[in-house]
């Protein structure tokens, strides 16, 4: 280490502007350190004890993140500094290197102790220094309260739709299970009628095994078009009418939906007899228990096919990391969004067949799912089509959604990750929806989010390591 003469530090865009007594405090304080190439200047996550200024050569800037560092920003240019720049803040915050820097090639750095640093901004500077204060902790608190309130938003959306998705399912069991007591009811009364009305056992055992044999042959799933549909109710209303049957034309529609004809019609005449008006009605409303049978079969496994997915979607009963299927995340994120997805708007999914389960959050991944997608859908304003895709690429599973809309002008791509920057209205977006997304991404997962935008093809690629790092970061590590 050798000393450094205040003149040198003049020519540093980072001092210019000090005057002679500063620059000599300075010079006092600090020193001269030269680095070989490759040399650590100091490490992220040490105790920052120096803030380092650049007086030759060309420095690296590099972030580790789930055992892999990411290389922030690289420079030769005299006057860039890193280290311990948060020292005048003081020991309200626990002050380590949030970096590392590394010499690209041999260089020479000015070093200054971090307290001397931090007296001498305080010092100096004692508004700038407030207004740093305010910003720092400012921003802090606001995205820990925005990032809050985010999540809770997303999770009233979520609410909203899968209450909204459940309601069609309930109700149209809540009503088929109403109908269903009075057909019972009916064809309780029907074969009373039968039975009174001198149909011995024999005879209604025969009529029963017709029904049981009607609709284990497939009756009850007819293919045919509507105009065939509709000259068979025509030729089955005119036989019954014909053959003295109450309410033909109301019968002949639920009996051809079964898929009863004439020729069954006269089978059910050879076994009732002059009883056949009532034996038509019994089967029919025998034909419509079945069919809301089917319909309560099916809601009930719509809304269980919705809350499994609303699991799915919450991983409420997974552990917090644990290798998981992308497409069954993805598939339970859409079937929650549903409700939001406009009438014209395609949704299209492509999942890779090869794709293996992925060391996960699942949880927050399906928080950047329902960021991006929501997104997609905002931009193309009610129509166009939205594409999930999943592909493995470079020993990394690749998430790509993208969408039709406007696109994102080239001079804000850089900035779309910025805590707090967006281009929505007032009131419709908090600009912290991709930044969410990038720190669940890069710091939750060590990955990465890269986006491409043109007119009509915006793609956010989601590309997440294919295996577990040695070590879990802690979930506010940036």
């Amino acid at each position: 280490m050798t000393a450094v003469e205040p003149a040198e530090l003049r020519r540093l865009f980072l001092f210019e502007d000090l005057d002679d007594e500063k620059l000599k405090w300075l010079a006092t304080y600090g020193c001269e350190r030269t680095y070989a190439a490759g040399e650590t200047i100091c490490a992220q996550g040490d105790p920052a004890e120096f803030f380092y200024v650049l007086l030759d050569g060309q420095v690296a800037m590099t972030q580790q993140v789930r055992d892999h560092p990411v290389e922030m920003t690289r420079s030769g240019t005299p006057g860039v500094y890193g280290g311990a720049v948060q020292a005048y803040i003081g020991e309200r915050i626990e002050q380590r290197y949030a970096h590392t820097l590394r010499a690209l090639r041999p260089s020479r750095m000015f070093e200054l102790p971090a307290r001397k640093f931090g007296k001498a901004v305080r010092s100096w500077f004692p508004m700038a220094t407030h207004l740093l204060e305010g910003v720092f902790f400012g921003m802090n608190n606001a995205r820990r309260l925005v990032d809050q309130r985010e999540r809770l938003t997303a999770l009233g959306t979520i609410t909203a739709g899968l209450t909204h998705e459940l309601n069609n399912p309930a109700a149209a069991a809540a009503r088929a299970a109403a109908e269903l007591g009075d057909r019972l009811v009916g064809a309780q009364k029907r074969l009373v009628e039968l039975a009174s009305g001198g149909v011995d056992c024999e005879h209604i055992a025969r009529l029963v095994a017709l029904h049981d044999r009607l609709v284990g042959d497939g009756h009850s799933q007819p293919s045919r078009d509507p105009i065939a549909v509709s000259d068979a109710e025509d030729e089955l209303g005119d036989w019954l009418d014909e053959h003295g049957v109450d309410d033909a034309w109301d019968l002949a529609p639920a009996l051809v939906a079964a898929g009863i004809g004439v020729d069954d019609a006269e089978r059910v005449a050879e076994i009732a007899g002059d009883r056949i008006g009532t034996a038509m009605a019994w089967l029919t409303e025998t034909l419509e228990v079945a069919q809301l049978q089917a319909e309560i079969s099916e809601a009930t496994t719509r809304i269980t096919g919705l809350l499994d997915s609303a699991r799915q979607y919450s991983q409420l009963d997974r552990a917090d990391h644990q290798s998981v299927d992308l497409r069954t995340l993805l598939d339970s994120t859409l079937t929650m969004l549903k409700r939001k997805v406009p009438p014209d708007v395609r949704v299209r999914t492509d999942y890779a067949s090869d794709l293996p389960p992925v060391p996960v959050y699942a949880a927050e991944l399906n928080q950047v799912w329902t960021n991006l997608i929501v997104n997609a859908l905002d931009a193309m304003d009610g129509s166009g089509t939205l594409t999930v895709r999943t592909f493995r690429e470079n020993g990394q599973a690749v998430v790509e959604i993208a969408d039709t809309g406007g696109g994102i002008p080239e001079e804000n791509l850089d900035r779309i990750f910025t805590p707090f920057f967006t281009t929505k209205p007032v009131g419709r977006g908090t600009g912290l929806g991709l930044d969410i997304s990038w720190r669940i991404v890069v710091g939750r997962h060590g990955g990465d989010i890269q986006v491409a935008s043109t007119p009509g093809d915006t793609r956010f690629q989601v590309r997440l390591p294919l295996t577990a790092p040695t070590r879990a970061p802690d979930s506010d590590e940036e």
